[in-house]
């Protein structure tokens, strides 16, 4: 089962690797950076003051950094753990995937995904009273996980598990932070 399981992960990976197209690689590669996402999380930080005030804002805010240090925490601590090569590393997938990235960390889970989501599903869940339009930020992490197929460094069960986890984390804060939040006078 396990097998078969790792089997389609290689597979699925290979097929959606390979519906690349080189014209694109740029924009990819741009993508996949983090720091290509910063004037996004400025805009998160504009909303939770604009929605929340300041001291409920720097509550919020402290559960935002938090949200993300728990996630890359947990992210590097299973990494380490599980001790999965990235596919790029892997020389039976050499020769069937487009490789733009050399990372020589491990693979499991996608600190990408998991943190992505993670800050995502935290600030969609505390602006999402405030404007419907939050659940558009998620275009964001799927952008965000989909160039980490393309650059050939994950495997889709990587991303899954990494989204899973990130929303998991992402929730769990939220609710810590609602609660904190309900104990302060306006």
């Amino acid at each position: 089962m396990l097998q078969t399981l790792k089997e389609w992960d290689w597979e699925l990976l290979v097929w959606l690797n390979s519906i690349g197209i080189e014209d694109w690689d740029s924009f990819w590669l741009i993508v996949t950076k983090i720091e290509t996402w910063i004037p996004l999380f400025v805009f998160f930080f504009i909303l939770i003051f604009y929605y929340y005030k300041f001291k409920k804002g720097i509550v919020v805010l402290f559960s935002l950094f938090a949200t993300a240090g728990i996630t890359i925490f947990i992210t590097e601590f299973t990494k380490e753990y599980v001790a999965r090569l990235r596919p790029n590393n892997v020389e039976a997938l050499g020769d069937l995937i487009r490789v733009l990235l050399q990372p020589e960390n491990y693979s499991f889970f996608s600190g990408h995904a998991s943190s992505s989501f993670a800050i995502t599903t935290f600030v969609v869940l505390s602006l999402r009273k405030y404007n419907r339009y939050v659940y558009l930020f998620y275009l964001w992490p799927l952008l965000f996980i989909m160039s980490r197929i393309y650059v050939g460094v994950h495997y889709p069960s990587d991303i899954l598990v990494g989204a899973i986890v990130g929303m998991l984390i992402g929730s769990s804060i939220y609710f810590v932070a609602k609660k904190r939040l309900g104990q302060m006078s306006n």
